[in-house]
């Protein structure tokens, strides 16, 4: 990655794995923009937009967090992708964080070895 390539960092400004990538990025001299999902919002194309790269919406729903565990189990248990779009709308911390995002790729959580990919590609 160079400082001229569009990164997006979402997540939540007090979650430690999104603090983990952003001291990534730092460390690495890494241009991005922070976006927070409590402040900034989410939105319906966002979200579709990653699903629709990431070809699996499952991938995006944090099912060990907090948030996930209070849920009524009849909601958990029948998630479907609107469902799921429906809820990390209504409910962004169940978003798994965090999303970087740079020209048409999504990663979902933090894995420093793809970090570095994308930084050397």
């Amino acid at each position: 990655m160079d400082n001229d390539t569009d990164i997006t960092l979402h997540g939540i400004a007090n979650c430690d794995t999104v603090r983990k990538a952003r001291r990534w990025l730092d460390d690495n001299d890494m241009t991005y923009r922070f976006h927070d999902f409590r402040k900034d919002g989410v939105d319906e194309a966002m979200l579709q937009g990653w699903i629709e790269t990431l070809d699996d919406w499952g991938e995006l729903v944090n099912r060990r967090g907090t948030t996930w565990r209070q849920l009524a189990e009849e909601r958990r248990a029948n998630l479907d992708e609107a469902g799921a779009v429906a809820l990390m709308i209504e409910h962004p911390s169940v978003i798994k964080r965090p999303v970087l995002v740079r020209e048409g790729i999504v990663l979902v959580g933090f894995d420093e070895t793809m970090y570095r990919k994308l930084a050397s590609g």
